[in-house]
């Protein structure tokens, strides 16, 4: 019977290890305290579990802990920790390096060791596994193996779980990759597709955001286009969108820990081998520079009302990377509020879904509790969270601008 260790408890590896402790024995892994106190309390601040499936978790046995001693026993290690990019937009390996340095010292002869990280192609056996044999002392492919299946959680979406979505697999040896299909086919109702290789499941997870990435560029780019011929791009999105084969996407920031991070990780690697992706990075440029396009628009439309800019009062709603959802990871509503601030407004942001003490932490921003919505000389909606969609604004001499496009009485929108 095996014995899982999964390595970091966030909006990835929590709903996966309670996924798995419906059949097997888990023991969830996290470097931070608190994390590993509250889930043992029963909460989780992101919000992917309830209370009573962390104790459905917990009464099935799960153990969370940042004790190393405690995984030493197991003998399936996966890996769901982050993988960001640093301040120059290059992959950042750290937390994946770390993991793996902590997988190395209690690593067995027949251990497997999944990645589900996002990566570039080639980081698993090229990055980890060194790192792996270096702490083990053993020898890959012949003592330990290894796998790797992308991890497509949704943040916030309640409809597609973990079990409900198909799920890619592979090992680094045609064996070992029938094991992990086989474990991961044993929790996911939604099925499996076993990859040839591990370098191949890679690359279909990173291709998976970068395609998205450039649709909604290329959205963005018409939204710009026709903003200057004085059309409403959702009017044209939908009269387009009769054709059965155009693909439903609407302009908006792109943030988030996936679409607008994985990218750099494929672009990174093409670089690497002597490839310049143009149209992939010419995709980010463009996505990247949207707040700082939002934060312009809304500034001529004061301008427009007749509002001094200098002092001006401004109310920004939603700093989460999207809507009903905690997770402000990476969430680009924070280029319109620094765009704004540079120009001098006087930026407020609210947002119900989020915890102010890591907005403090990550933004260095005060969420503002109580909102008169009368106060402000512009009102940016950022993020479409549910209650937002029921806002009634009507003050004339004030400008609202609607980025998801969920109002119908705004002054502008993308």
């Amino acid at each position: 019977m095996d014995k899982i260790c999964v390595i970091g408890l966030g909006y990835v590896g929590l709903p996966l290890a309670h996924a798995f402790s419906e059949k097997y024995k888990v023991v969830g892994f996290d470097i931070s305290q608190w994390r590993i106190d509250e889930l043992s309390s029963g909460y989780d601040r992101t919000l992917e579990l309830n209370e009573t499936q962390v104790n459905e978790a917990l009464n099935n046995g799960m153990q969370f802990t940042l004790s190393v001693d405690d995984i030493k026993d197991c003998n399936v290690y996966i890996v769901t920790v982050p993988t960001p990019i640093d301040k120059h937009k290059k992959p950042d390996l750290t937390p994946l390096i770390k993991a793996s340095e902590t997988i190395g010292k209690v690593l067995k002869k027949d251990d497997i060791v999944i990645y589900e990280s996002t990566v570039y192609p080639g980081a698993t056996e090229e990055d980890c596994v060194p790192i792996l044999e270096k702490f083990s002392g053993l020898k890959f492919n012949k003592d330990f193996f290894c796998g790797y299946s992308p991890e497509r959680i949704n943040p916030g979406d309640k409809e597609h779980t973990v079990t409900k979505i198909l799920k890619v697999t592979s090992g680094s040896t045609p064996e070992v990759g029938k094991k992990v299909n086989e474990l991961y086919a044993s929790i996911i109702t939604a099925g499996t597709h076993l990859a040839p290789t591990i370098k191949v499941a890679e690359a279909a997870k990173v291709i998976e955001n970068s395609q998205r990435d450039i649709n909604i560029a290329f959205v963005n780019e018409l939204a710009m286009i026709f903003n200057k011929l004085d059309i409403d791009t959702n009017a044209v999105l939908e009269a387009a969108g009769t054709k059965w084969n155009f693909l439903p996407f609407r302009p908006g920031l792109v943030g988030g820990h996936c679409i607008g991070v994985d990218p750099y990780y494929l672009t990174h690697k093409a670089q690497e081998v002597g490839y310049n992706p143009e149209i992939i990075l010419a995709g980010r440029r463009l996505n990247d520079n949207m707040g700082i396009y939002v934060a312009n628009q809304v500034i001529k439309l004061m301008i427009k009302k007749g509002h001094k800019i200098e002092g001006s009062k401004v109310l920004v709603l939603g700093i989460t990377f999207k809507e009903n959802c905690p997770d402000i990871r990476n969430s680009r509503v924070i280029d319109v509020v620094r765009e704004l601030q540079d120009f001098g407004c006087d930026v407020e942001v609210s947002d119900y879904w989020a915890d102010s003490d890591e907005v403090k932490h990550e933004y260095n921003l005060e969420l503002k509790q109580e909102v008169n919505y009368e106060n402000y000389e512009a009102i940016v909606l950022a993020v479409s969270h549910e209650n937002y969609k029921k806002l009634r604004l009507n003050n004339n001499n004030q400008v609202v601008f609607d980025i998801k496009s969920i109002l119908d009485y705004a002054d502008g929108r993308l």
